[in-house]
């Protein structure tokens, strides 16, 4: 199957484990349901079945050397992997926010032994949206309408210059974590012409790469941030954004990192900001 067809198919699972999801989300529910684990990652209930539902669907579909977080130690190149997330947006879900997403990206290993994925779907099923991508493919979004589904190809804005343009931030209940964030906010301030912080992550990538947002920036986003990160770089990379750590390095997918997301052009006015919030 052609990497354009798998995508599309890979959306269409994404959309119907949305709905379970979505059908969850407007039960009454307990707030008990979320739980933070000895690694400080939320996890809800739902995700255990949306993972299982999405993994064995994508097996029948194409399942190559199997699922990211079984991969063996030493990967062979050309093997490839299904990363599948949790909700991404845990908080959002359970305060009955639509703002949460259903992420998947496949990752592909390169003569050199690193992995990049290849692939991304990011569904939010709350807010109607789908965004997809695959390499060399190009990005797209489809949008439910009373009339049916659009779909259309994204792009970054043009803006310039920070002055006047629109940033999204992201950031974590860790104190430590949280003061980052807020110290570039701060240092920012009264130069974007809004400063947005809603969530989660990679919606907040999504709508760099269609224009909505001009950056996004987030510091210590980890292990388990990789199924939304992964899923949401491909769609930046296609739609022709740009996505890069604090210090303008290349993201690593095996290890923490603190990432920006631009249209590639008020990057270089915002990284003064990130690299102070470094030191």
């Amino acid at each position: 199957m052609e990497l354009r067809e798998l995508t599309m198919e890979v959306a269409r699972i994404a959309q119907d484990a949305g709905r379970h999801a979505l059908t969850d989300q407007t039960n009454p529910r307990d707030l008990k349901g979320l739980q933070l684990s000895s690694s400080r990652q939320s996890t809800l209930d739902v995700d255990d079945r949306l993972s299982r539902f999405i993994s064995n669907r994508i097996s029948y579909v194409e399942s190559f050397n199997g699922q990211w977080r079984d991969r063996p130690e030493q990967c062979k190149p050309g093997e490839r992997y299904w990363c599948v997330g949790n909700i991404d947006g845990v908080i959002n879900y359970t305060r009955n926010m639509p703002e949460w997403a259903i992420t998947i990206s496949l990752f592909e290993f390169n003569e050199e032994g690193s992995a990049q994925p290849i692939l991304g779907v990011v569904h939010a099923p709350g807010l109607g949206l789908t965004y997809l991508a695959a390499k060399g493919q190009g990005a797209i979004r489809i949008r439910k309408t009373p009339i049916g589904d659009k779909r259309e190809k994204i792009m970054p804005s043009t803006t310039e210059h920070l002055d006047g343009s629109v940033v999204s931030y992201g950031m974590s209940y860790v104190p430590e974590e949280s003061k980052r964030a807020l110290a570039v906010v701060s240092a920012i301030a009264g130069r974007p012409a809004d400063i947005k912080r809603v969530g989660p992550a990679s919606l907040d990538l999504c709508k760099v790469a269609d224009g909505t947002y001009d950056a996004y920036f987030e510091p210590n986003l980890h292990k388990w941030d990789v199924p939304a990160m992964s899923a949401g770089a491909v769609v930046i990379w296609e739609a022709q954004a740009k996505l890069r750590t604090w210090n303008g390095g290349l993201v690593h997918w095996r290890r923490e990192n603190d990432v920006v997301a631009s249209n590639g052009l008020i990057v270089g006015e915002l990284r003064p900001y990130l690299e102070a919030a470094l030191q």
